[in-house]
């Protein structure tokens, strides 16, 4: 089947591209603008926190919203929600009353909204279309989102000499009207059905024994934890590492993660024609193998171009499990039970990032940076042997 010639498909697909997009944008221009009002990295770092704080914090309970409410109503009326807000922080961000909580609290519920539209979207696509499509999707969606990381914020920073703030802002604001159009004219679809009409916790609990009776996506759900886990080592201290122990310049740092954005594509590109001669679980626990080898050999790398491409490997394995992973889940969750196992898987793995960040910063402070690829590579490693183990690679 040619998804490109699907209406409904191409309808969702232009709704990732504006929402993609709209996020780039707003993620490029809010560090300028608060760094410009407040001249503060306490006050941008603590702006990223609300982006994953949703997540962790409302997981579950937006997981319940997903699976008691139409998702086509959620889509519609959650971007509805959304644009207000794109318009308030024009409004708070231009406005000469600025005041800084009013952002923080805006970005939470900016996140809050997102998460909740984001899983809707994740739990219509099985109601849209046959499972069997999940994984060709997913990869065309991931694609996408790679393309738009490359090219986005080189074009942004084109951009910025001849548009202003308040420019970039209304543009973040227009990409969420195109969102919230295309929303309106994706097709109807049934409410779910739920079996046990209980309160909010007894549903909770009920997505919960969903994840526990599903042993493959359970297995994999704890391995990416322990991969973000490791990731999060990593991404905490490696800037730091290059320009001060490597002493790579500020433009070989931006080559270097320049050519490690390309692994995504070649990751995206990659899952179609591996799918033909391996299985899902191969992929996947292969993967871990490969990226457990690229992070030990970055103890090693001392050279932008190297570290680059070691980084690369790392993105194109991250986007072959995330593919794999969504796919699966979508494939064998029942459909009235996907975004309750959404938001408790999505909970769980999203727990590791402030953890690893935290001891990757402590660790950075009292120890020698490099041996931190070798304790990431081992927690891989880790996971490598567990999926062979559980006999993963023959599962799914």
């Amino acid at each position: 089947m040619n998804l490109y010639k699907n209406h409904t498909f191409l309808k969702i697909y232009t709704l990732h591209f504006f929402v993609n997009i709209s996020m780039t944008i707003f993620s490029f221009i809010l560090p300028i603008i608060l760094y410009d009002l407040t001249k503060s990295a306490l006050a941008m770092s603590t702006m990223r926190m609300m982006d994953f704080l949703p997540n962790i914090l409302l997981g579950m309970l937006i997981g319940v919203f997903v699976d008691r409410i139409n998702r086509k109503f959620v889509l519609v009326y959650g971007n509805i929600i959304r644009l207000v807000i794109a318009l308030t922080f024009v409004y708070i961000l231009t406005s000469t009353d600025f005041v800084l909580w009013h952002v923080y609290v805006l970005g939470f519920l900016l996140s809050t909204i997102g998460y909740t539209v984001g899983s809707a979207l994740n739990a219509i696509m099985p109601q849209l279309f046959d499972k069997a499509l999940m994984t060709d999707m997913q990869a065309k969606f991931s694609l996408l989102s790679t393309m738009i990381t490359i090219i986005g914020p080189g074009l942004l920073g084109m951009l910025l000499l001849w548009l202003s703030n308040e420019l970039f802002l209304w543009l973040f604001v227009f990409c969420q009207l195109c969102i919230t159009v295309i929303a309106l004219f994706i097709d109807s679809v049934p409410t779910p059905k739920r079996n046990n009409k209980g309160s909010i916790i007894a549903e909770m609990r009920e997505g919960i024994q969903a994840l526990v009776g599903n042993p493959s996506l359970l297995l994999q759900t704890w391995t990416i934890f322990f991969s973000n886990f490791a990731s999060s080592l990593v991404i905490g201290v490696l800037t730091f590492y290059v320009l001060d122990q490597l002493h790579f310049t500020k433009e070989q740092l931006g080559f270097m993660f320049t050519v490690s954005a390309f692994g995504g594509i070649i990751g995206a590109k990659l899952i179609h024609p591996l799918r033909i001669r391996f299985t899902r679980g191969q992929i996947y626990t292969f993967s871990m193998l490969a990226d457990a080898t690229a992070l030990t050999l970055m103890f090693f790398s001392g050279h932008w171009l190297l570290m680059g491409l070691l980084l690369a490997i790392r993105t194109a394995t991250s986007t072959m499990t995330n593919i794999v992973y969504l796919a699966i889940r979508q494939e064998t969750t029942p459909n009235h039970l996907l975004g309750r196992v959404a938001g408790t898987t999505s909970m769980i793995m999203k727990l590791a990032l402030p953890v690893g960040l935290f001891i990757g910063g402590i660790w950075a402070d009292i120890l020698p940076v490099a041996p931190i690829f070798l304790l990431s590579a081992a927690v891989i490693l880790f996971n490598f042997v567990l999926l062979l183990k559980n006999k993963f690679q023959h599962t799914v």
